[in-house]
């Protein structure tokens, strides 16, 4: 106990450091939560006229007008609805109010106008459901095409006793529940990046090593075989995967299981947070600082935001994870951005607990107009990496092959509740050249394996103006690489080898 506690505190102690660093770019306020309501945000959806939507887990949703204002004595709490079953997605579409609930979508509407709903109507409720706490529902907002997108997670994250438990649906305007992907686990929250594709946070457990965001591609196998008996209620996506191998490897088991797509991002456990949640795109043109097209995901646990850059590399979505913002008032769940680039964040510390003490919070980020001296991209070369920053970098830092230090690792995949960090490699970094224009670097390894988790701390770099990277850590997923592919093959209790294979 003394242990764990002492962990919680130097944890909690790294974080309230390194916000007040993360403060002088990203400006947290609280939007205060009316005495009289006990609300624990789980999804949020901005609104006409400069409004919000929020639902807390309890079954309320509230319209909050005037929270994009710093002065939040100027808030106004509506109460939009009510009795609703532990609502964790909306979406405002055609002038009604879609809510993803754990038995159903709803829509809803205030036709009388009073500010409060008084329609009421189920597009539809075509998976199964029971009492177990952990059939959760999470929804996206509409696509482009007029879909819901919904992750349905597991009961009781192990078990699937309920129709399509362990599958993405889509539930389109007309009240079809489509079949889309199969192998979800638990998930913690949903959305878009800029192009539209989907994606969701997997929490560590059966079947993942570590926690990840995954994409939802159509058709796709996520990787936990628990639901897949549900194959033969639909015809929708294909006949049933094939059955992954316990023990074995991400890398391994996608050469048997056509279907399976990678983890874009794999987090590793309790360094990148340990509840990954709500996911967001920044696409405000330069409204939320210098990070426009990139993803961003809430962690529950942690309370904070971490951020990604992705790239397709043949096809397979890969990128690198970096520390974002901290110190937030609760467990983040849902985030939403607004229409002037800030971004809405809502909270709850129920259940697994969260750094962020308040039972539920909801708060909002705005960038300061400051720029930090970040990693800003990191993509894949055939030798190594290429790294671009946020501001022009000195050069004999970047060069400097001691402000590196590197490590690659993968997990176990298996039916086992999670894995510890196996096949362990220490890159060997030979040269590190930055640009004439001081922006970007190229750093040459000696190999670079597919299928590994690459992780990078950058302690020794240094700006132009002589500022350290306010984050200094990436951890880039190679799912698919562009020169030789290099893949660590290794069985459990095994010495793991080297295999070369020719690229095709």
């Amino acid at each position: 106990m003394i242990k764990k506690l002492t962990t919680l505190l130097l944890i909690f102690s790294f974080f309230s450091a390194n916000a007040d660093q993360e403060s002088d770019y990203y400006k947290i306020t609280d939007i205060p939560i009316p005495k009289d309501i006990v609300f624990e945000v789980t999804c949020i959806e901005t609104l006409p006229g400069k409004r919000i939507a929020a639902g807390s887990r309890r079954g309320d949703i509230y319209i909050i007008e005037n929270a994009y204002d710093d002065d939040t004595t100027n808030d106004k709490w509506t109460l939009f609805a009510s009795g609703i079953h532990e609502p964790l997605g909306l979406s405002y579409y055609k002038d009604w109010l879609w809510c993803t609930q754990r038995p159903e979508v709803t829509k809803m509407k205030d036709a009388d106008g009073d500010g409060r709903a008084d329609i009421f109507e189920c597009v539809s409720d075509d998976w199964g459901v029971n009492g177990n706490y952990h059939e959760y529902a999470f929804g996206t907002k509409h696509d482009k095409d007029g879909n819901i997108w919904i992750v349905l997670c597991l009961t009781g994250s192990g078990g699937a006793s309920s129709d399509f438990r362990g599958w993405c649906v889509r539930v389109n305007e007309n009240g079809d529940m489509i079949p889309t992907t199969s192998g979800i686990r638990s998930p913690g929250g949903m959305g878009f990046n800029h192009l539209g594709d989907v994606f969701y946070s997997d929490n560590q457990g059966l079947w993942n090593g570590t926690s990840s965001v995954k994409h939802l591609k159509q058709g796709s196998f996520q990787g936990n075989p628990t639901g897949n008996k549900y194959y033969s209620l639909t015809k929708a996506i294909g006949p049933q995967v094939v059955e992954p191998k316990t023990g074995s490897r991400v890398i391994l088991e996608r050469q048997r299981v056509k279907e399976f797509v990678p983890p874009p991002i794999n987090l590793p456990h309790n360094i990148m947070g340990k509840s990954p949640s709500g996911i967001f795109p920044d696409t405000s043109n330069g409204k939320f600082g210098p990070f426009n097209n990139q993803l961003f995901v809430n962690d529950q646990s942690f309370s904070m935001i971490s951020r990604m850059f992705l790239e397709k590399v043949n096809g397979v979505y890969q990128g690198a994870a970096f520390k974002f913002r901290s110190g937030f008032g609760s467990g983040n769940v849902p985030a939403v951005q607004g229409e002037d680039g800030s971004v809405f964040i809502g909270g709850t510390n129920r259940g697994w607990g969260s750094i962020g003490k308040k039972v539920g919070a909801i708060e909002r980020l705005d960038w300061t107009g400051k720029v930090p001296f970040e990693v800003h991209e990191m993509r894949i070369k055939e030798d190594g990496f290429e790294i671009t920053f946020t501001e022009k970098a000195e050069k004999a830092s970047v060069e400097d092959l001691a402000s590196y230090k590197a490590k690659a690792n993968t997990w176990i995949y298996q039916k086992g509740y999670g894995s510890p960090e196996v096949d362990l490699v220490k890159p060997e970094i030979l040269s590190v050249t930055m640009a004439a224009d001081g922006m970007s670097a190229r750093i040459k390894l000696d190999k670079i394996y597919k299928g590994h988790t690459y992780s990078f701390n950058f302690d020794g770099i240094k700006s132009a103006a002589g500022k350290s990277l306010l984050h200094k850590d990436a951890y880039y997923t190679v799912n698919e690489v562009l020169g030789e592919e290099l893949i660590f093959e290794a069985e459990l209790g095994d010495k793991p080898k080297p295999k070369k294979k020719k690229k095709k």
